[in-house]
């Protein structure tokens, strides 16, 4: 099938003067060739970096034009729920460059989310905030956090999700970092842990959609990557060294198997097409860009499903693989001991879903544990109050009868000196300008290492 040409949208008058959307419905997607019967509509955003306002204002603009209604958002990181100015001495980011953007707006009810949206962490986040939120839950109204991993249900369309970026220095580490982050914390906080992939790796249940921040390890040899090295040269010598991506998110892709996966942290659109042999099962693979005007951040997939209205709900099996693995949250430096573990699903998933009977399948109502941002006060009088049990994970813990561990482990914050204080990578390209680099420029964007 020949993909349908791409068609150019402006958004309202002020997305109009500054930005330029490329999107495209089922039959632009035709590129996979696998058409389906359209049912669900999902818009699915690259990376956000805060610009809530401009990606919901063009998520109207695309309702109003084509008279259609849009039923999910998925981000696919760099989400940056900023509350306050004190949440953003947990974002790696360079002081120039941090900027309050709109999610205070969304987390304080000012706004609320025109459409419900779910999003993964990426290396450019509030992980104080997130860390509250490590079992997923809603950021603000309407707006639903995935957690360092995790599986939801909206509809009948199931979705998964790996917060983060491989670093396989700290893979293997457990989750020593606590709020507030020093110079070597405040990065490896967001790097993704072996334990998190290893629950993953437990799923057997079909999943729909995966969410991941980076891309999986060689997913460029299923999709045109000699036009993709044409505008971004630096990406060339890792695509042919096999050194570009995420070597657990690769694993993760090769035992789920999901009809689509959707990543960013790349700052460019790559689509790519998997075939499973052994199965005959097929992925769609797509990354997209940052808000920024001209690039192609949003696109719309159209996804078969049962009817609505759709509601975000608890999965399962996933609470069972939960339930099953607290046990060995490793929540210091050493790795957790988890590869013994048996996990009897049977008995579990039957006993969580005697539980979800009785309570119900939709997560916690969100409540707030920061003051949110009041552009009103000149001189931020937020203070740090240690790391606040968010009652959406108190409430998550006590359905699964587990214990609250989020805020153990509090003297393991200073990195010790076996550990490299000074990286020879480096993630602090500026985030506003990282992807505007000449070609042929270095980027030393810590990508697969």
């Amino acid at each position: 099938m020949v993909a349908a040409p791409l068609k150019l949208l402006l958004g309202p008058e002020r997305i109009q003067r500054h930005y330029i959307v490329i999107l495209s419905t089922v039959s632009v997607f035709g590129i996979f060739g696998l058409p389906c019967l359209i049912r669900m509509k999902i818009a699915v955003e690259g990376c956000m970096h805060g610009d809530l306002d401009k990606v919901y204002d063009t998520i109207k603009y695309i309702e109003n034009t084509r008279n259609i209604k849009i039923d999910l958002l998925l981000c696919c990181g760099d989400f940056q729920a900023v509350r306050n100015e004190k949440d953003m001495d947990s974002l790696n980011v360079p002081p120039k460059y941090r900027e309050m953007k709109s999610f205070w707006k969304y987390y304080s009810g000012q706004e609320v989310a025109p459409v419900p949206t779910i999003f993964i962490g990426g290396n450019h986040e509030a992980s104080n905030y997130l860390w509250e939120l490590y079992y997923g839950g809603w950021a603000a109204p309407n707006i639903y956090f995935l957690g360092f991993a995790g599986v939801v249900k909206f509809g009948n369309i199931r979705i998964g999700g790996l917060s983060g970026i491989y670093n396989a220095r700290n893979y293997c580490l457990g989750h020593h970092e606590r709020p507030p982050y020093n110079d070597n914390t405040i990065r490896s906080v967001y790097h993704v842990r072996e334990y998190d992939v290893h629950k993953l790796m437990h799923l057997e249940d079909p999943i729909d959609i995966f969410l991941s921040h980076d891309w999986p390890l060689g997913i460029t040899d299923f999709g045109n990557w000699q036009q993709l090295v044409r505008y971004k040269k630096h990406f060339k010598d890792e695509i042919q060294q096999g050194t570009l991506g995420s070597k657990p998110a690769a694993q993760l892709l090769e035992k789920l198997k999901p009809s689509y996966w959707f990543s960013a942290h790349l700052h460019c659109k790559f689509t790519a097409l998997v075939e499973h042999e052994e199965s005959g099962r097929v992925t769609k693979f797509l990354a997209l860009d940052k808000c920024l005007p001209g690039r192609k951040f949003l696109q719309i997939v159209d996804i078969e499903s049962d009817p609505g209205p759709y509601e975000v709900q608890y999965d399962e099996e996933w609470l069972a693989i939960t339930r099953k693995l607290n046990c060995v949250f490793p929540l210091t430096l050493r790795r957790g001991d988890f590869g013994r573990t048996q996990l009897d699903m049977q008995d579990c998933r039957q006993w969580v879903k005697s539980r979800m009977e009785d309570r119900g399948a939709k997560p916690c109502e969100f409540s707030q544990t920061a003051p949110p941002h009041k552009p009103s006060d000149s001189v931020s009088n937020t203070t740090f109050s240690g790391s606040p049990r968010n009652p959406q994970t108190v409430s998550f813990l006590e359905l699964l009868d587990l214990p609250y561990v989020l805020d153990n482990a509090l003297d393991s914050r200073d990195t010790p000196a076996s550990l490299p204080q000074k990286d020879d990578y480096s993630e602090d390209i500026p985030i506003e300008d990282e992807d505007d680099l000449e070609d042929g420029e270095p980027n030393n964007e810590n990508r697969s290492s």
